[in-house]
């Protein structure tokens, strides 16, 4: 009897490094969760055929235009976040709205930071997120590719 052996291939933390690649995302009219998803996706390595769950094999992915980032709805105002500062009566509520005037990049980073894992590598995954507000960028040495967002799945 014949058996096929396949074997599962795991990239290693050295090879993973070689694949990485500088992405730039314009956010300009894109709607916040669905554009989150994909950066989630990007970030995590998870469009390459090498993909391996425990590596960080994904790539480093630029935001433009954060600013102009659309969501539907009244959820400007009426999504809230909720944060525990720690101490009793600390329930602190905020809105989509609030985060964006704090920063530009706080909204984006917290969105895409809750759709990677919760443990170091999800910690290492959110360091290579890069978010500005408007069209320019200072990582013109990474000579980064520009994508657009809505030819990936």
């Amino acid at each position: 009897m014949e058996y096929n052996n396949y074997k599962t291939v795991s990239v290693s933390k050295e090879a993973a490094r070689d694949l990485k690649r500088w992405v730039v995302i314009d956010a300009k009219d894109q709607i916040l969760g669905r554009m989150c998803t994909k950066v989630a996706n990007l970030l995590r390595g998870k469009y390459k055929p090498q993909f391996t769950p425990n590596v960080d094999c994904g790539d480093n992915v630029i935001i433009i235009n954060a600013d102009q980032v659309r969501m539907t709805g009244n959820k400007w105002t009426d999504r809230t976040y909720v944060r525990y500062t720690g101490f009793p009566g600390g329930q602190r509520e905020f809105t989509p709205l609030d985060l964006k005037n704090k920063g530009v990049d706080k909204l984006i980073r917290k969105v895409v930071k809750g759709m990677l894992p919760k443990n170091r590598l999800g910690d290492k995954l959110i360091g290579n997120l890069y978010v500005f507000g408007g069209a320019e960028h200072d990582k013109q040495a990474q000579q980064p590719i520009v994508i657009d967002i809505n030819t990936l799945k």
